[in-house]
Order: C-alpha cells, then structure tokens, then sequence
C-alpha cells in the first residue's frame, strides 16, 4: 500500500510540473479579471465573379512571428496563385529570404500591415485569447505606425490595408484605425484555425470557400500540420476553376465600418 501511495505522489509531482510548464502564472499577487470590453470580429467579402464553376476568393495570409512556411510559399509561387500577406514587424525580421520571394513576385502578392509587434488593436486594456491588448489610442496607433515603418524600411510599398493580432477590435479603434487611412481586413472564411487545425480539417475548410469569400490562413507556422492542408487546398481550389485575387484587386465589403 505504501509503495502505491508513493507512485501515486510521485505522478501526482509530475503532472503539476508539467502543468506548470505548459501553463504560465503571474508573477505575482492575485488573478485579474479582464474589463468587459465590447469586441468585433468583422467579416470582409469581395465582389462575386457570380460565373458558375469560377469562383471568386481572396487568399490572405497572416505572417505573425516565427518562420516562413515553405509549404505554403511555394506552391503559391509554382501555382502562380495570387494573395494578401499581413506581415508584421517582428516577421520581417526573421525571414529576409522569404521576404525577397515575397518582392520577387509583385504579380503575386499584395504585402499589409499586421502590426509592429502582434499586439490586439484594442484601445481598452483587456485580455484576447490570453494576449494583452494595446491598451489605449497611442499603443493602437503605435502598433500600426510601427508595423508601416517597418515594412517600408523592408523596401515595401506602404500598405493600405491592416489586421490586427487575433482580428478582434473595439469600435473605437477601428475608427482610430480607418482616420490612420487604413482598410480593416476581416475575413469570411477560417481556414486554419490559427494554425491550430489538422491538415485534413484544414483543407476542407479552405477548399469549401464559395464565390466572394476571404480565407484567413497563417503562413508563419512551418511545424504545424495545418500548413500541409492549407497547401493542398490551393491546389484543390485551382483544379475547380477559381479566380484568385489579392484584397486590392476587388471591390470589398466588410463588417462594423471597415471598409466604408
């Protein structure tokens, strides 16, 4: 009985260590609770192409952190399918060769702002998936100014468009935003889950994608197994006759002021 007792403490230890690597605690004194703040996630359509069996999509990519997903990058490039890639600060940073192929290939793709350090445009201090958001007007348009500089210091044309980390926003900031001269890109179609969804669920989901939709996807990932079916989607979608287009090469829709 003792030594039953003693394997059981010893798994017990185990598995709260585990817990405790996997799961992050302040640093310090009590647990705080996010302010009720009143977030959007708002969808974005482009025009129909309303030709049966020639569907109309936007591809668009976000390039957070991390690296390049070569997967994805090159059947883009030997399929010569056009996209939108968000790209923030901290991204550029890291992947010069894949920003090269991004510059190599201005027929293909449309680069935009995702941000200088992949932070919610959320102008309220809370809580979004765990992520502090910016917090207040200035950090807002700090996020944003800092995500354009940097792509132009990349020899990238200043962008029109932005996303901010996780595609949630307040209504304030949207506004903050779109007085910036900026589009807001939400989206229609969830491709990948933030990268967080198998290749079969994956592939299903893009290729599912009808006439004027606007798939989110990451191409920033290279060690999850949702780049796999992001990859075999496009050449699922090009094999049905779809048109593909960047965000401004269409007329577009979007949700909470956006786009207006």
């Amino acid at each position: 009985m003792n030594r039953i007792l003693l394997a059981s403490a010893f798994l017990l230890a185990g598995l709260s260590t585990l817990c405790a690597a996997e799961t992050p605690l302040p640093a310090a004194g009590p647990l705080m609770k996010s302010p009720a703040v009143k977030l959007v996630e708002p969808h974005l359509h482009i025009a129909r192409s309303n030709l049966a069996g020639h569907a109309r999509i936007a591809l668009t990519f976000d390039a957070c952190m991390g690296q390049a997903d070569e997967r994805i990058l090159s059947t883009l490039v030997r399929e010569r399918i056009p996209a939108t890639i968000f790209v923030t600060a901290r991204w550029l940073k890291r992947n010069p060769a894949a920003l090269a192929v991004f510059l190599q290939n201005p027929d293909l793709f449309e680069l935009e702002n995702h941000g200088e350090n992949h932070i919610p445009a959320v102008d309220t201090p809370t809580l979004v998936y765990g992520i502090a958001s910016a917090g207040s007007p200035q950090a807002v348009r700090q996020e944003v100014e800092g995500g354009a500089a940097a792509m132009l210091a990349s020899g990238i044309p200043a962008p029109h468009w932005f996303r901010g980390s996780t595609a949630k926003y307040d209504l304030s900031a949207i506004g903050e935003i779109r007085a910036m001269g900026y589009r807001i890109a939400g989206y229609s179609v969830n491709g990948d889950g933030g990268s967080l969804l198998g290749a079969a669920i994956t592939e299903k989901r893009i290729a599912s994608a009808k006439d004027g939709d606007v798939v989110i996807s990451h191409i920033n990932q290279p060690t999850h197994a949702a780049g796999e079916g992001v990859a075999k989607a496009l050449v699922d979608l090009k094999a049905k006759g779809t048109e593909f287009v960047r965000l401004d090469d269409v007329e577009d829709t979007g949700d909470d002021k956006t786009t207006e």
